[in-house]
């Protein structure tokens, strides 16, 4: 029994350096099929196949060429797992929202139109104008009549203000910036 086993390590050992040895030659094979970067990760998850089906090999002569067959089978796994990550990954961008801004004027809180209109003119219009149409500063401030600076304090003293007055009308909700508002109160 012990010879057995001694012979059948000694040959797994022979096949082991007849693999080895033809590395190179693997890494230029799947190189060619997927591009360097997968290239090590499919031969090394191959290495894992053999180790794993050695035993059930009877022919030493071969040995390279059923290795050439589990490359191939390796080659076509990563090319299928990739398939199905790009088709989740279309599923994924086709059903996610349109942009992220899109998302978030959903979710902002519904009392906003209301204190908006409870601000100063010089205020709300500011606010209107840069948060919710979407402005620059120095177009606005052009329109204005005045500079990018002022215009930069009043909305930072109007998004104060708002953001006190929506304090006093939503509570909580305010308290995490109103997005994914709860509150749903009408306009104040």
């Amino acid at each position: 029994m012990l010879e057995q086993q001694g012979t059948s390590t000694e040959r797994e050992a022979r096949l082991t350096t007849q693999l080895l040895e033809q590395r190179s030659a693997f890494l230029r094979f799947l190189t060619a099929k997927v591009g360097s970067e997968a290239a090590e990760d499919i031969l090394q998850s191959c290495y894992l196949k053999l180790v794993e089906n050695g035993p059930q090999l009877q022919k030493e002569e071969s040995i390279v060429s059923w290795f050439y067959t589990v490359l191939r089978h390796g080659t076509v796994d990563y090319y299928r797992r990739n398939a199905t990550r790009t088709r989740a990954h279309e599923q994924f961008a086709a059903e996610a929202p349109v942009s992220y801004e899109t998302e978030w004027k959903a979710n902002i809180c519904q009392c906003l139109p209301g204190v908006l209109k409870t601000l100063k003119a010089e205020y709300r219009d500011a606010l209107q104008a840069v948060d919710v149409q979407g402005r620059s500063v120095a177009e606005y401030a052009t329109s204005q009549g005045t500079t990018p600076n002022n215009v930069g304090v009043r909305l930072h003293r109007a998004r104060k203000a708002a953001a006190k007055r929506l304090t006093q009308v939503c509570g909580a909700c305010a308290d995490h910036k109103c997005l994914d508002c709860t509150c749903r109160k009408p306009e104040v």
